[in-house]
């Protein structure tokens, strides 16, 4: 005889309802969200940034008759390059951007020359009273420029080297070499000790171990220091009416101040040379734009 059980009846499966979302969840929105306004902020901060840039590269390419007719906060009715030859030519902007080379690129190559050969000194070997000279080196420049006005320029006078570039030339790498020995000195002291004990056991002198070793692995923060001291010194006012007087051997920084006494209300004059004025310093920056931000991610490494 056979027994037949019946078969159990079949459970139905329900979808589970609707409800709040879980709590893990809430943290990662809240990131996004946090994400979000970040870059929405750091936009508007860009945008405000580069507005002013903005306006003076299409300033620079308006007409005189474009802007006295419409304002200069107006859009542009005119599209011209006039701007720019006043101010190369009739300005002395070409002399003034050459004047400014001739000053800033020996100025940067002898003072990262100087510095990297007295912090290859320094951090490498045990020298007396090195903390002392790194300390005065620091300290020099700390003091106001402001206060040492008339001193560089009685010395220069004395030197014989007043209204020349040479003079020029001589003050900025005087005042810079104290900070990028410091900067230098940092960087080169974090070398490993072991690359500079093989080369010794190898034969290297010490001009050998500089030039072919550590030189090459400080490449990032001479780089580093090329483009903020080019900027510096190409943009540097101060010590160029210090010690300098006539009108053609000024800097392009200089140079701006007369091409405004001279084209008072020709706004599209005094931008075009603005223009002329920053276009190096962005060009280097650029150049340079992967080292720099390679040299102070080392530093801030190491």
């Amino acid at each position: 005889m056979t027994v037949t059980h019946a078969s159990a009846p079949a459970v139905e499966q329900r979808e589970p309802a609707p409800g709040p979302r879980p709590r893990a969840d809430r943290p990662a929105r809240r990131r996004r969200l946090a994400t979000a306004g970040f870059h929405l902020s750091a936009g508007l901060l860009s945008l405000l940034w580069l507005l002013p840039i903005a306006l003076v590269l299409v300033t620079s390419t308006r007409s005189f008759d474009d802007i006295a007719a419409n304002g200069l906060g107006s859009l542009p009715h005119s599209f011209t390059l006039d701007g720019f030859r006043q101010a190369w030519v009739d300005g002395g902007q070409q002399r003034a951007l050459i004047n400014s080379l001739l000053v800033t690129v020996p100025a940067v190559l002898l003072s990262l020359a100087l510095a990297s050969m007295a912090a290859f000194g320094l951090s490498r070997y045990d020298l007396p009273g090195r903390r002392t000279l790194l300390l005065l080196m620091l300290g020099g420049n700390l003091l106001p420029p402001q206060i040492l006005l008339i001193p560089v320029s009685k010395l220069s006078e004395m030197l014989g080297i007043y209204d020349s570039l040479y003079a020029l030339i001589g003050v900025q790498v005087g005042f810079g070499v104290g900070f990028y020995v410091f900067v230098l000195h940092g960087f080169m002291r974090s070398i490993p000790p072991e690359i500079q004990q093989a080369a010794v056991i190898d034969g290297a002198s010490p001009w050998q171990i500089y030039r072919r070793i550590i030189m090459p692995l400080a490449t990032p923060a001479l780089a580093a220091l090329s483009a903020l001291s080019f900027t510096w010194i190409f943009n540097d006012l101060l010590w160029a009416i210090t010690v300098l007087r006539t009108d053609s051997q000024m800097p392009i920084t200089a140079s701006l101040i007369g091409l405004q006494g001279q084209y008072v209300s020709m706004w599209n004059v005094i931008a075009a040379g603005s223009v002329i004025a920053a276009a190096p310093t962005v060009l280097v920056f650029l150049r340079f734009q992967r080292h720099f931000v390679a040299g102070l991610n080392l530093g801030a490494v190491k």
